[in-house]
């Protein structure tokens, strides 16, 4: 029997035309899309798949490919290619207009546009805008906004033929167009390889295959020098300040399959144009991207400079100063304690580290309160706005983060603290150093005047900085600055079996898995397959940890795993996690990337323009499909962000243990497997365990805990910066 609308010559068509109802899924790395359309002739939604990423609903869509039947899904289009074309009913315009590709348009809008001037609306946007105003809620101002977003838009589109046509997703069209304006096309013609410096989100490997549809060679000499830079870039990512040279070479013929003569030649001309450093050491060249080098010698420079400078003189007693905080803080300072808040008060630059439950934030507070005291003006910052927030809790002070009080300029792209206009203090502390990278190491100390002091606080056994360097462990051992390491737990801490615990992980001894008691604050969950760890943290965080501690699941608890792929990865988390704690509501989906209002999300790279950071967390409170703009509140403050930045945003029910750094939360909830093998490391599960405040959950093997406790292997760092300190002044 043959259904109506549904004939087998339709069904066997290579071409389909219709209005794109919804993206079902989309996968930003190779470009695979599922989407569904309303065709006509065919009763129920047809879904189709390939590459059409970037399309969105509402989209009349020109679809060539043939007819597949998937053993999973059933019958489905596999499409070759696509074109957008105009839609040609009263109901594609408006679906088209309504769906957010126009900013200005809304689905209320739309309607009223398409109830107004019906086929012809599409015409009158484009060549009689002035009879927009006919429309109620079109003013002359909306009316300019909607014209220039159709013109933006039709621009946009003129671009997107080129760069499809290259292999470039609609996602990053858009991008592109934003960077370059009308003169993308000729931009990425005369050099594709600057996509990967300029477009966040587009790597090497991208541009490497648009320049190859350009027709450029692979052994040209611009292709292998915009690949050893991406190589350097790399290895900032990976922490490393430069790469060897043999390192290097090796790297580069490996990705480029180029023969090392032409690797060494490419080396050579960067270094010639002054795009790359090369630095001898005993054993190697040292092959450092420029500004990562002047970054580094900087950070050497600018701590030999403030050693010698002379403070200000300052007349204190240090014994009465001592005993005077302790009447004020109603407590006793231990021996240890008193020497390093002297050293504080002292010392041109010093750095404090030590552990949980050590004492450092009382330390901290007794050098703050005795200055105070002596009216000197002391700043305090750290790297994130929690950890910020915290240290001001800690000390009664104000706390800031460091890209704030640096004050980042927009205009000028750069801090407009540093050496010339340094800040107004006699003492920077800055908490959780241990997250400083090289590049905002080298702003911290340009900003720091001449006369002024500088106190670092970290625990230098914690991951180190997400960006290149290792400066807190590189300070220590170039002992050019006076170090106070904290050993000692305090009474207090050592009630708490998350500080005792993570003590003995540092120190390579199994933690001690049951509480004393139900009301503990440290628990091991035994589970040993993957889906029943996740089955078990789905539990705990939506019902066992709020119905039992009364902590809000979303706010308060947070899921650490070593990873972002696999079943126990970030990834799957999240979409596990959101799924219980926020699964209905307004919903936005650009470039297979997708935020619902109230869901929780983590900034995953600076924006000097938004004032957010990676690793900032906050949660979507609004999604205004008009303007295009996703409103997410970060540390109580309102941040905005259009359509095309938000793939800076990822969801944060879970996080990676590295983007946890300078966070605390009430709960953390920590997935432990074998699968995690490369991951499972002493510093990984010791910084993990640091986060947690009042209560910590590991869930998974306990094989998979050994193998981390006894993994003492750090991957290497290279930098120079110890060496640089403890050698003779340059």
């Amino acid at each position: 029997m043959t259904l109506p609308f549904d004939s087998r010559e339709t069904r066997d068509a290579t071409t389909l035309e219709g209005v794109l109802e919804r993206v079902v899924f989309s996968n930003e790395d190779n470009a695979w899309s599922v989407v569904r359309l309303q065709v006509p002739g065919y009763r129920d939604l047809v879904t189709a798949v390939g590459n059409l990423l970037g399309v969105q609903p509402g989209e009349n869509l020109r679809l060539s490919g043939s007819w597949i039947n998937d053993p999973k899904y059933g019958r489905q289009f596999r499409v070759a290619s696509y074109a957008t074309v105009t839609p040609a009913t009263l109901n594609g315009i408006e679906k088209y207009l309504g769906s957010g590709l126009i900013r200005g348009i809304g689905k209320v809008m739309a309607s009223r546009l398409v109830a107004a001037f019906g086929l012809e609306t599409l015409d009158v946007i484009e060549s009689r805008p002035e009879r927009l105003t006919e429309v109620e809620g079109i003013g002359p101002k909306r009316r300019k906004e909607i014209v220039r977003a159709w013109e933006e838009q039709r621009e946009i589109k003129e671009v997107m033929v080129f760069l499809q046509s290259h292999g470039v997703s609609t996602h990053y069209a858009i991008k592109i167009y934003k960077a370059y304006g009308a003169h993308a096309t000729r931009l990425v013609q005369e050099n594709p390889y600057r996509l990967a410096t300029d477009i966040y989100g587009i790597g090497f490997k991208s541009a490497d295959k648009i320049a190859a549809a350009l027709g450029i060679p692979k052994d040209a000499p611009q292709r292998i020098e915009a690949g050893t830079l991406y190589l350097l870039d790399q290895g900032g990512d990976r922490g490393h300040v430069f790469l060897p040279r043999k390192t290097l070479i090796e790297e580069a013929e490996k990705l480029l399959e180029a023969a090392a003569g032409g690797v060494e030649t490419a080396i050579a001309a960067l270094a010639e144009t002054e795009q790359i450093v090369l630095e001898e050491m005993p054993d190697e060249t040292a092959v450092f991207l420029k500004s990562l080098h002047a970054a580094e010698s900087g950070v050497a420079a600018r701590i030999r400079t403030l050693l010698i400078q002379p403070m200000l003189p300052l007349e204190i007693d240090l014994d009465r100063a001592l005993d005077w905080f302790e009447k004020q803080e109603r407590i006793d300072l231990a021996r240890q304690q008193r020497q390093a808040i002297r050293a504080g008060l002292t010392r041109k630059a010093l750095v404090i580290t030590g552990g949980p439950g050590t004492g450092k934030t009382t330390l901290v507070r007794g050098i703050v309160r005795i200055l105070e005291k002596k009216r000197q003006k002391i700043l305090l910052a750290a790297p994130t706005g929690r950890a910020a927030k915290r240290l001001s809790e800690a000390t009664g002070g104000e706390a800031t983060t460091l890209h704030r009080l640096l004050e980042f300029n927009p205009q000028t792209r750069s801090f407009d603290r540093n050496r010339e206009h340094p800040l107004s203090c006699d003492l920077l502390i800055v908490d959780e150093a241990s997250m400083l990278d090289t590049v905002l190491a080298h702003h911290v100390l340009r900003a720091v005047p001449d006369h002024g002091r500088l106190i670092l606080v970290g625990d230098v056994d914690q991951l180190p900085s997400v960006g290149p360097g290792r400066v807190l462990a590189d300070l220590i051992r170039s002992e050019a600055v006076e170090v106070v390491r904290l050993t000692e737990i305090f009474r207090q801490a050592e009630r708490s079996l998350i500080v005792v615990n993570a003590h003995r992980v540092n120190q390579g001894v199994m933690p001690i898995l049951e509480s004393v008691d139900s009301q503990g604050d440290f628990f091991f969950i035994e589970r040993t397959e993957p889906e029943a760890i996740v089955e078990t943290i789905a539990e705990i965080v939506a019902k066992r940890i709020p119905g039992r501690f009364g902590l809000n699941p979303v706010e308060q608890l947070q899921v650490l795993t070593p990873m972002n792929r696999g079943s126990l990865g970030t990834d799957n988390l999240n979409a596990t996690l959101r799924g219980l704690l926020n699964p209905e509501g307004p919903m936005v989906t650009r470039g297979g990337h997708s935020l619902r209002v109230g869901d929780k999300v983590m900034q995953v790279r600076n924006n000097y323009d938004l004032e957010v950071f990676n690793g900032d967390i906050g949660r979507v409170c609004a999604i205004d499909e008009v303007d295009q703009i996703v409103k997410v509140i970060i540390d109580g403050r309102e941040v905005a962000y259009d359509y095309g930045s938000l793939d800076e945003l990822v969801l944060a029910y879970a996080c990676t243990i590295h983007k946890s750094q300078g966070s605390e939360y009430p709960c953390v909830i920590i997935p432990l497997h074998t699968t995690h093998y490369v991951m499972l490391q002493r510093n990984l599960l010791y910084t993990a365990l640091t986060r947690a405040k009042r209560l910590a959950i590991l869930v998974g093997e306990e094989r998979a805990l050994r193998v981390a406790v006894g993994n003492k292997r750090v991957r290497p760092r290279f930098t120079r910066l110890a060496e640089r300190l403890a050698g003779p002044a340059s």
